[in-house]
């Protein structure tokens, strides 16, 4: 069962098991399906529990310089223990160096792939524990 909602001014959709992270349906150009969301996203964040729309705007996320630390931390914050980041389609989406070190002080696993091979990777460890991601489904 899902739940969709607003949660802290966000639009966001929970899973009944909030410690499971949900599976991707789909994924192609433009376009992610995530278990118990009616409508597409663009852009995701994926997390034990849920997941929501990526807005690149509330944290300063641009291809270059890329991922940003406060990305990684909602993952976090919603209890990830690895993290898997897309890099758009074409790989034109970059992971700052602040976020790479801020991963590496917190002792959190993360993959860094392009988006088709990030969702096969996300959808096998969401099976074994709490992962959380971030997909870019563009360029």
């Amino acid at each position: 069962m899902t739940v969709c909602g607003t949660v802290q001014g966000e639009r966001c959709c929970l899973v009944k098991d909030q410690h499971r992270s949900p599976q991707i349906t789909h994924v192609s150009w433009g376009r992610l399906e995530v278990e118990g969301k009616a409508e597409p996203y663009k852009d995701a964040k994926l997390f034990p529990g849920g997941s929501r729309e990526w807005n690149w705007r509330e944290t300063g996320t641009e291809h270059v310089p890329g991922i940003q630390p406060a990305d990684v931390q909602e993952l976090l914050d919603h209890g990830a223990k690895v993290v898997v980041l897309s890099r758009g389609m074409a790989k034109c989406l970059r992971v700052s160096g602040e976020t790479l070190d801020f991963l590496k002080e917190r002792r959190v696993e993360a993959h860094i792939l392009p988006t088709t091979e990030a969702a096969e990777l996300y959808n096998q460890l969401a099976k074994e524990g709490p992962v959380g991601g971030l997909f870019h489904t563009t360029c």
